[in-house]
């Protein structure tokens, strides 16, 4: 019976795409790292799931009362309760070791070739690019765009000049807090161009629901000239 599962199973996955199962791919290095994550992890759940389903039935079907006497009594079984001790706990080390494996990769800061300082305020973004001395700002009435290349690391530094917030960027599947008085540094690795909408998933005032960005992706010609017509401006 096993084996003919573990046949059909790989025939099944085998012809057909791995689906997101409700998650974004990542348009990022680290998002591509942390959604084949969430795809391993529920992959797993629904073969453990579909296992102890088949279970149940099994035992439901196997020990279903056939007369009035009384089943043999059994006190302990040491094989079968090692084997449902053990095994979650092999499982929950085995999502353990991959999550920090990823976690390492997402949190990892290799040399970047810009530098963006994100700062968080009610209820707007002020987006600094240091080295092309260009300033992008927004409040809940403008919404700011973040300008990035794409193929090139670039590190950010986020603080938060009030409250705390979240800065969240949906097809990155990122979120990191903005803290008052903590600075977080993280980077982006965009792999696809396009236009990513971002926004605060963290409640923190009035207008906390305008407190909308976006980021897009560029190629890196097209960033260097956005870059040198926007050098030492500020840019609503």
């Amino acid at each position: 019976m096993w084996l003919a599962l573990i046949i059909f199973g790989a025939v099944v996955l085998g012809g057909c795409q791995t689906p997101d199962f409700g998650a974004y791919p990542g348009a990022t290095t680290q998002g591509k790292n942390e959604f084949r994550l969430w795809q391993g992890s529920v992959i797993a759940a629904i073969a453990i799931g579909l296992l102890v389903w088949v279970l149940i039935f099994w035992a439901i079907i196997r020990y279903r009362k056939k007369d009035e006497r009384l089943p043999k009594q059994t006190r302990e079984n040491v094989p079968i309760e090692l084997i449902y001790t053990i095994t979650p706990v092999i499982l929950v080390a085995v999502l353990f070791f991959f999550t920090v494996i990823v976690e390492n990769r997402i949190d990892a800061l290799p040399p970047a070739r810009l530098d963006v300082k994100v700062t968080a305020f009610q209820w707007g973004w002020d987006f600094n690019y240091p080295a092309q001395h260009t300033d992008v700002v927004g409040n809940y009435n403008s919404y700011p765009q973040m300008v990035l290349p794409v193929g090139e690391d670039v590190q950010i530094t986020l603080v938060s000049n009030d409250v705390t917030h979240s800065f969240y960027v949906p097809a990155f599947n990122f979120s990191r807090m903005a803290l008052p008085g903590v600075v977080n540094k993280f980077d982006f690795h965009v792999t696809q161009v396009g236009t990513y909408v971002g926004r605060c998933n963290q409640y923190c005032g009035l207008y906390h629901s305008q407190m909308r960005f976006s980021v897009k992706a560029v190629s890196q010609s097209e960033f260097q000239a956005w870059a040198s017509s926007h050098g030492g401006k500020a840019a609503a």
